[in-house]
């Protein structure tokens, strides 16, 4: 399964404008809403909220994946932002987190939304690859890579 097809050029952003964790989670939920797949930014928006208020999905290393099942996808979608100072998403390392990705899944599809979040974690286990992320200058840097895990 190649990851792009959950993700397009338009759904990278590599300066993000947030300060903080809630401000992260707005602004890419907001470019997650240009997809044709999000039926409602504010019921996403207020999901991401919800779930990411359970546990933070900030995993350490500099990398966070806000994520949320909900109504308002009618598929997966991943949307990628870059911050280059840093943001507080009071992550298990207690860094800053530079990296983020934004999963939107339907309610029923959970092993599809597992299997991304599975791919995407293996990716950035490695510090080649989020090294690759911080120097990337096109979203089609970002597309390559996330499809570089089989």
């Amino acid at each position: 399964m190649k990851l792009s097809k959950f993700c397009d050029e338009s759904l990278v952003t590599f300066s993000l404008k947030a300060a903080t964790k809630d401000e992260v989670i707005e602004e890419l939920v907001t470019l997650a809403a240009t997809s044709n797949m999000i039926k409602n930014r504010d019921e996403l928006l207020s999901d991401v909220r919800e779930r990411e208020n359970l546990v933070t999905t900030g995993v350490g290393y500099g990398v966070a994946f806000p994520h949320a099942k909900t109504r308002s996808a009618k598929g997966i979608v991943i949307t990628f932002g870059r911050s280059a100072k840093g943001i507080d998403f009071e992550a298990m390392d207690h860094r800053p987190v530079n990296l983020f990705f934004l999963i939107a899944a339907p309610e029923d599809a959970v092993g599809a939304h597992l299997n991304v979040m599975a791919r995407l974690s293996f990716l950035m286990k490695s510090e080649e690859n989020r090294k690759k992320l911080m120097q990337a200058s096109s979203p089609g840097d970002v597309l390559a890579l996330i499809d570089a895990v089989e």
